[in-house]
């Protein structure tokens, strides 16, 4: 990755830099941005030099996969196989929100992003600036947090640019959400569909949805 970290004047609008994070994603290069937890970082995940190079700024394990972020939920087929209906109604049910879905991924994405698993992790987060720069992007982005592995998330644009800034291409400014708690994961590669993380959504909400959930 080229390039020094851009730290875009204030008084440029919104739109602006949403279509600026945007061109530095599509053109392989990291973004920071904010979510509604704590700033994430985003790359296309089907860029395997940016993929790369996402791992590297965290110095994340690469037995570690990595979660992606969609705008839509019919964007999903962009990402995983024949999501199957219980899936998709909790999609209906939950998204925009705290439920990260695992599926079995499509062909052509890179491996690091699945640790190999050949399965991928993907939400419509309740947040638009995620949202917006996915949709702006034309694609899928990459949704881990914007810190350095096994140190603390965080939940501004400052602290992103002191930990980060040397490896980061741009840092869409924004207010992060109120949630605290992560995500509830559920695996749709296995039969019965299994809670893998217990998060912001309880069992009891997606039972009322999918009764066969286990977790």
């Amino acid at each position: 990755m080229s390039g020094a970290a851009d730290w875009r004047p204030q008084d440029h609008s919104e739109g602006d830099s949403l279509e600026a994070a945007a061109s530095v994603i599509r053109s392989g290069g990291v973004v920071a941005f904010p979510t509604d937890t704590v700033y994430g970082l985003g790359v296309d995940p089907f860029n395997p030099e940016a993929v790369e190079s996402l791992f590297a700024a965290k110095g994340r394990p690469t037995n570690s996969p990595i979660p992606l972020l969609i705008a839509d939920p019919a964007d999903l087929a962009l990402v995983a196989n024949s999501a199957p209906s219980g899936a998709m109604a909790l999609a209906e049910a939950f998204w925009p929100g705290a439920l990260t879905l695992v599926l079995h991924a499509v062909d052509g994405l890179p491996e690091l992003v699945s640790a190999g698993s050949g399965t991928v992790g993907v939400r419509v987060p309740d947040h638009p600036a995620p949202r917006n720069l996915a949709r702006t992007a034309g694609g899928p982005i990459t949704g881990t947090s914007a810190n350095r592995s096994g140190e603390p998330s965080l939940k501004t644009a400052k602290e992103v640019r002191a930990a980060l800034g040397g490896v980061l291409r741009f840092v869409l400014e924004g207010a992060c959400g109120a949630h605290v708690a992560p995500s509830t994961v559920v695996n749709f590669t296995v039969d019965p569909p299994s809670v893998v993380r217990h998060g912001a959504i309880s069992i009891e909400a997606l039972q009322r949805v999918r009764p066969d959930i286990v977790g």
